[in-house]
């Protein structure tokens, strides 16, 4: 590693400051830059990618920029902020910028041909109306169907020929849809900062999704990565959120890169930064990332993933293109990295009033780093923990329903040594005797505790809790173990692929190098985004759960809904 002299310190922007020692262990853990210089120093990893080495524990994090997470921020909750109150359009009006509904400035006046109310601004005379979001719709029956097909397997050739509609009019409905999702979306959600939540036990992980190529002479595929938080409680889906922005234009973000030498400039300190641009790509596919394939038992899975991301030049940054994938030709893809972060700090914008946040994260560094930044007050006072769980996925059911039995017998024969207790508080002696037998793995040396009593849903599994402190006594943090579960979130991203035909896992042949096709997917990365944020709302809303004679949606377990709404309820949302 190259040393370099302390050249700068990064700013807090808009409240955030993320780069910070993210070691729990360490004393200088979620300290300031600002506020503590002598904590710090700069040094580098490579000539665009400047870290911050924390004096204490040695460690150094590679340091993004504040701005450009802020900016990914606002993407991502944009939808909670609601619409601009209507008001006056006339820039030279007094009540240009005043809303409908104050004192003296409107009145009302009638109605529009579409039937929503009009009102005369009081001021100049002038009329303003907040058109229906269907109001420019001529035929408006097939919307529910077009709803319901998008989210139960239907394929988009065949909502076209089963409806008999074009398809300049299924993008049109579908644009409709997402807007109506959103909007709907926003509103409840914006009651989430007022509601005293007492625990959220939280499950994170990534699904990637794979965009087919559009042209014959370039095969090559976009790959999307969309960073998803559940409530294991409830199984409500906080956000499912790809790295990519439809809403830039790709040739005006490349030329200000180039207008402002980027290339030539540290990552943070880019305007364009958080942003894949060409000069990005290049110099990814010509530092070819290193592949270590997992084989063997779970630990032994556990521990390549150690192995792989010690190599990278930027520990927390996952997304490393080949030369098997390309960049959208419109819109901006975004550094995983950054919408990871941005993740993280919308969750807690999204909820400021949680008293107590567990975090159970998929196995990746990146995760691991955004989750101890962003939380680092509440880690530090004990009110959020976080734990790394990892899944052995590759077991057939004959192998899942052997361990599952293995596990069965192993209760079975461990009651002698426990008599008189329950099955429960078996299973709590059990778990403490594998927390007292860790594996050290790792550079970090992380403790990995292999679960006793694994179910089908996760037939072999293992969990590392990073915020390790000794406030608890030890059956609180054998059932903080027992807790660490990743079910919430895969069994989302299992029904996205289920319930979209998009999502469907694509074919690879080795005649195609590697590069993959399906008939069903998307060409429009854009595509993606809009599907995710609809099926979000079926699921949260729409999509039933019964038990014990109880039906329910995961918005009613929550305390954002009273009772399971229809696809209608959420179409002509006003």
């Amino acid at each position: 590693m190259a040393k370099a002299s302390k050249a700068w310190i990064p700013n807090t922007y808009n409240g955030i400051q993320y780069n910070t020692c993210k070691n729990p262990r360490c004393e200088s853990y979620g300290l300031s830059p600002e506020q503590h210089p002598q904590a710090y120093r700069i040094t580098y990893g490579g000539k665009a990618l400047p870290l911050l080495q924390c004096v204490k524990c040695g460690e150094v994090p590679p340091i993004k920029s504040n701005q450009g997470i802020d900016e990914e921020v606002k993407r991502l909750i944009a939808h909670c902020m609601g619409e601009k109150p209507l008001s006056c359009l006339n820039e030279e009006c007094s009540n240009h910028g005043v809303p409908v509904g104050t004192k003296k400035a409107y009145r009302s006046f009638g109605k529009t041909a579409s039937g929503t109310q009009r009102y005369r601004c009081n001021g100049c005379g002038k009329t303003v109306s907040k058109p229906k979001a269907s109001s420019r719709q001529r035929e408006t029956y097939h919307n529910i169907d077009i709803f319901k097909m998008l989210v139960n397997k239907v394929p988009l050739s065949r909502i076209v020929d089963m409806l008999g509609i074009s398809w300049s009019l299924l993008y049109h409905r579908i644009d409709y849809i997402h807007s109506q999702c959103m909007a709907f979306a926003g509103n409840r959600e914006s009651k989430l900062a007022t509601m005293d939540i007492e625990r959220l036990n939280i499950s994170i992980d990534r699904q990637e999704h794979v965009i087919n190529w559009s042209e014959r002479k370039d095969k090559r595929n976009i790959v999307l990565s969309a960073i998803t938080s559940v409530d294991n409680t409830s199984h409500y889906v906080f956000g499912v959120h790809p790295n990519f922005d439809g809403s830039v234009d790709r040739d005006s973000i490349e030329a200000l890169a180039q207008k402002n030498g980027d290339a030539d400039l540290a990552a943070p300190l880019r305007g364009t930064t958080r942003y894949w641009t060409q000069a990005d790509y290049t110099n990814a596919v010509n530092n070819k990332a290193f592949k270590l394939l997992g084989s063997g038992d779970l630990m032994s899975r556990v521990k390549t993933k150690y192995a792989k991301l010690e190599r990278r030049e930027d520990v927390e940054n996952f997304d490393e293109k080949t030369n098997d994938e390309q960049l959208p030709d419109y819109g901006m893809q975004i550094h995983a990295e950054y919408t990871m972060i941005a993740h993280f700090y919308y969750l807690k914008a999204l909820m400021p009033m949680a008293k107590k946040w567990r975090f159970f994260l998929d196995q990746e560094s990146g995760i691991r780093a955004a989750c101890l930044a962003v939380f680092k007050d509440e880690v530090k006072a004990h009110k959020a923990e976080a734990f790394y769980v990892s899944i052995n996925k590759r077991m057939t059911i004959d192998e899942k329903r052997q361990a599952t039995g293995a596990a069965k017998a192993l209760l079975k024969e461990r009651k002698a040594d426990f008599p008189g207790k329950t099955d429960a508080e078996i299973k709590l002696e059990l778990l403490k005797e594998a927390i007292a037998n860790v594996s050290h793995i790792g550079k970090w040396q992380d403790k990995w505790v292999k679960h006793p009593l694994p179910d089908m849903s996760e037939p072999e599994k293992a969990m590392c809790w990073i915020t390790e402190h000794n406030t608890f006594d030890e059956d609180h943090v054998a059932w903080l173990h027992n807790k660490a579960t990743l079910h919430g979130v895969d069994s989302f991203f299992e029904k996205v692929r289920r319930r979209i035909s998009l999502f469907e896992r694509a074919m690879r042949s080795s005649a195609n190098d590697g590069r993959s096709w399906n008939g069903y997917s998307a060409y429009n990365p854009a595509m993606v985004g809009k599907l995710l944020d609809i099926f979000r709302v079926v699921h949260n809303y729409i999509d039933v759960r019964k038990k014990d004679g109880v039906t329910t949606t995961a918005a009613m377990r929550l305390g954002l809904a009273n009772a399971p709404l229809s696809y209608k309820d959420v179409l002509y949302f006003e």
